[in-house]
């Protein structure tokens, strides 16, 4: 069996959490709409419409969801160019992350000019604020990007060089 090449991979994972995103979305939409669900002490099922951007920030009104999409979509875009030329596996499958989590977000954007947002964790008074699938998906992927700028990619940069001089 053929191994996926790195775009595909980078593809098909940004197409899997795309999928899973838009599906947890659609069931809390259908079954959670206005309600809140305890599903531990720390952690609550909530249905939550994020008009903003991360942590709910600029979370005001309609008018900035065509001009948050028209960002994403090209920040999704030098994603892709950035995935086309990758190296690592790891990196892309970290950038396929972004790229599926962005456009789960910018569907919503363009569906209902808000975010579902229903993840909600808190404990001893502290209070995280609620995110989905594609939040996820997008910090966990940046995350591993910064961590593979500061780790990885000084040492990969290293044993090429020393490649090259022996």
């Amino acid at each position: 069996m053929k191994r996926l090449s790195l775009k595909q991979s980078g593809l098909l994972l940004a197409g899997v959490l795309l999928i899973l995103d838009q599906i947890t979305k659609n069931l809390i939409l259908h079954f959670l709409y206005e309600s809140h669900k305890e599903i531990l002490p720390f952690f609550n099922l909530v249905h939550v419409w994020n008009r903003g951007i991360s942590f709910g920030l600029f979370n005001h009104d309609h008018s900035g969801a065509w001009l948050l999409a028209g960002l994403a979509l090209v920040i999704t875009a030098v994603f892709l160019v950035w995935l086309w030329r990758v190296e690592q596996r790891g990196l892309a499958l970290a950038i396929g992350a972004v790229i599926g989590g962005a456009l789960g977000n910018v569907i919503d954007r363009v569906r209902f000019q808000a975010v579902v947002d229903f993840l909600d964790f808190h404990a001893f008074g502290w209070h995280y604020p609620a995110f989905n699938v594609a939040d996820s998906a997008v910090v966990l992927g940046i995350a591993y990007i910064i961590l593979d700028g500061l780790f990885f990619e000084p040492k990969r940069s290293k044993s090429e060089h020393h490649a090259q001089n022996v």
